[in-house]
């Protein structure tokens, strides 16, 4: 899984590697090859984990084994029995400082900085939140992805908030399920939007870039509410709260409405040549609220911009552009 898998906020399911996976085929797939139909289904693996699995008898197609080639036609039933994958090292320890908003026995609120990947993947087996995770909360090597329960981009930053037991854990992703989690967000993004709006937009894995997202008709359902904090000559600064938690949510469906974030270089509509000032996009988590896991109080955090888009604004307050 590369860094780009890694935002905004597709919300982790409670499902270890090792639990088999059951679903049909759909008819917008008939005629598909079998690999082609799970890196749809299940984009969160490669196609070549996919093949190697079907390959070892690991996928089932109507309680039979297949080939790579074999076509489906819609309807069909599949397992998958995952297996990690073994090139996967043990995630080690690591002492890595952790902005710490709130923290009992049972959860950690952290406000996670630009720059930190949240989970290791490949190029990114050391210094992530996880093993900083694992270092910093006994027993959480015990715990399905050390307490994580939700994502954020390694370049988005705000308020993450992380189970320290497995109680607590199996309850946050209820919650987040359930979503009685909300997250606001502050995005400055591209152009002047004139009033609030909401994006509902179904969003997939892009069919040719495969670190991207894309809205897609066969995607997953996905609603942004977006309101307005402050106009500038040629950006806005927008409030963003999530129904659901996609993968790249915010940043695809701000680009769906031609209002890409400032210096998203995945996703800006900005041409390749020009100035891209700010070095990453310009998102902040800013607000989290949840119900605690044990005693079920209502609780919320909010953070300020770090100073990083704090500055951006001041430029542009003082009558600058974003884009150099």
């Amino acid at each position: 899984m590369t860094d780009l898998d890694l935002e905004d906020d597709e919300d982790y399911k409670g499902n270890s590697a090792s639990e088999p996976w059951h679903g049909k085929v759909p008819e917008a797939l008939a005629g598909v090859r079998v690999d082609q139909a799970l890196a749809t289904l299940l984009p969160e693996y490669s196609r070549n984990r996919l093949q190697n699995w079907i390959r070892t008898g690991n996928v089932l197609v109507n309680g039979q084994s297949v080939g790579v080639r074999d076509k489906v036609w819609g309807g069909e039933s599949v397992t998958v029995f995952p297996e990690a994958d073994p090139a996967t090292q043990p995630n080690e320890p690591e002492e890595i400082p952790l902005d710490i908003v709130f923290e009992d026995p049972a959860i950690l609120v952290i406000n996670k900085p630009a720059g930190l990947v949240v989970h290791p993947g490949s190029g990114n087996h050391k210094g992530t939140l996880l093993n900083a995770l694992l270092h910093h909360t006994p027993g959480a090597a015990e715990l399905p992805r050390a307490g994580i329960v939700h994502r954020l981009d390694k370049d988005t930053s705000g308020l993450m908030v992380v189970a320290k037991t497995l109680k607590a854990h199996t309850d946050l992703v209820r919650q987040m399920q359930g979503r009685t989690v909300k997250r606001e967000y502050l995005a400055l993004v591209q152009g002047e939007i004139d009033r609030p709006g909401t994006v509902d937009a179904p969003l997939a894995r892009d069919p040719i870039h495969r670190t991207k997202r894309a809205v897609h008709p066969m995607g997953k359902n996905a609603v942004t509410h977006y309101t307005i904090e402050e106009r500038f000559p040629s950006s806005t600064l927008v409030r963003c709260s999530l129904e659901t938690g996609r993968t790249h949510q915010i940043r695809v469906h701000m680009k769906h409405i031609n209002h890409p974030l400032i210096g998203d270089k995945t996703y800006s509509n900005v041409r390749r040549g020009r100035a891209m000032t700010f070095p990453r996009q310009a998102l902040h988590a800013t607000k989290l609220a949840l119900n605690h896991p044990y005693t079920g109080e209502r609780m919320e955090w909010s953070t300020p911009l770090p100073q990083d888009m704090e500055a951006l604004l001041s430029v542009m307050r003082a009558g600058g552009t974003w884009g150099g």
